[in-house]
């Protein structure tokens, strides 16, 4: 079963369950530390997660809050590194599907076919970069399609309908959402995941066009699991 299909089947599973929505929980590789990482990701199997994503600790997470910052920041300063991520991923993803969060710079810095292989050689079943634009994004969706990962790409509530139907045909296992909740000086983010496809790519519904006031309140939009406040 590749990647893309055991994230769709677990989609397929919270469904039939009579769930509303699929568990998704987020941990930071490696925080504390190594052994309570492993600790906290079987947990998160354990009590029923559906999917684990799995960070990967980095020196600059520009797309994450305080919280998370300080969480890589710990990892870090307690020697995990990429290697350690991988494997703690490989791990859990015996028993639960697994998607990587990591920065652009460690992938490129190992190349975006050794990192890919990595995670496919570990059974891991889908990828998040955030900061990956669409524009930039071909290698890498080649490489995770070829290998049978999902590229899960991020959309934002500015992002304009044009744009959204481009990154959602490009789209695989699901899109993520991320979406402001307090003030931007304050860095505080919630972030939201939203199923849009299985084994093919996404046809996103249209949305309805803002008001001029810039609300999307009438816009249509799916829905499925949503990640608590980083900060």
């Amino acid at each position: 079963m590749t990647g893309v299909e055991r994230i769709a089947e677990a989609f397929a599973s919270a469904r039939a369950s009579g769930r509303r929505a699929a568990l998704m929980p987020y941990m930071m590789g490696g925080f504390p530390d190594r052994e309570t990482s492993r600790r906290i990701g079987s947990a998160y199997a354990g009590a029923g997660a559906d999917v684990i994503e799995l960070g990967v600790p980095f020196s600059d997470p520009l797309a994450d809050g305080p919280v998370i910052h300080a969480a890589g920041t710990a990892a870090l300063r307690a020697g995990i590194r990429l290697h350690d991520v991988l494997e703690l991923a490989h791990e859990l993803a015996e028993r639960v599907p697994v998607v990587v969060m990591c920065y652009a710079n460690p992938i490129l810095a190992r190349g975006i076919e050794r990192f890919v292989d990595a995670l496919a050689s570990g059974s891991i079943s889908g990828l998040i970069v955030p900061d990956l634009p669409l524009e930039e994004a071909g290698a890498m969706l080649g490489a995770c399609d070829a290998r049978g990962l999902a590229l899960v790409p991020l959309v934002a509530p500015t992002t304009t309908d044009e744009r959204l139907a481009r990154i959602g045909a490009r789209a695989r296992g699901f899109l993520y959402t991320v979406s402001l909740t307090g003030t931007t000086g304050s860095a505080r983010a919630s972030t939201a995941v939203w199923r849009t496809c299985s084994s093919a790519p996404p046809r996103p519904r249209a949305r309805r066009s803002p008001s001029a006031s810039g609300s999307r309140a009438g816009a249509r939009r799916p829905r499925l699991l949503q990640r608590g406040p980083t900060a």
